[in-house]
């Protein structure tokens, strides 16, 4: 049996999935700011919480290697966290490593 792998359609980057997945267009438009509303939310509480890391460890004066044993992470992922690369975290994580450094997290809904 073979499998099919060619690939018949690339989406360019920005352009509207939901319309190319053939909602009428006013649907797709809202669709659309709806999902870049909700990452742009996301990728701004990850940022929220790895400032309060990055400025802990800059309060403690510690290295990323002491800060790695201290959240039982790797040196890298400390280095993913002061760099602010978000893509490679889940606010979740974030979150366990804010509360094993004496930080715990409020969510407030507003």
């Amino acid at each position: 049996m073979k499998i099919d792998t060619e690939i018949r359609h690339v989406t360019k980057a920005g352009a509207n999935l939901f319309l190319e997945l053939g909602f009428p267009a006013a649907e797709a438009k809202r669709l659309h700011a709806a999902s870049r509303k909700q990452i742009d939310d996301v990728r701004l509480l990850k940022e929220q919480l790895m400032s309060e890391l990055s400025q802990w460890i800059v309060d403690h004066g510690l290295r990323q290697a002491d800060v790695a044993q201290i959240l039982m992470v790797s040196r890298p992922r400390v280095s993913d966290v002061v760099n602010r690369k978000t893509a490679k975290f889940t606010i979740d994580t974030l979150v366990e490593m804010l509360s094993r450094i004496g930080k715990p997290v409020r969510v407030e809904v507003g």
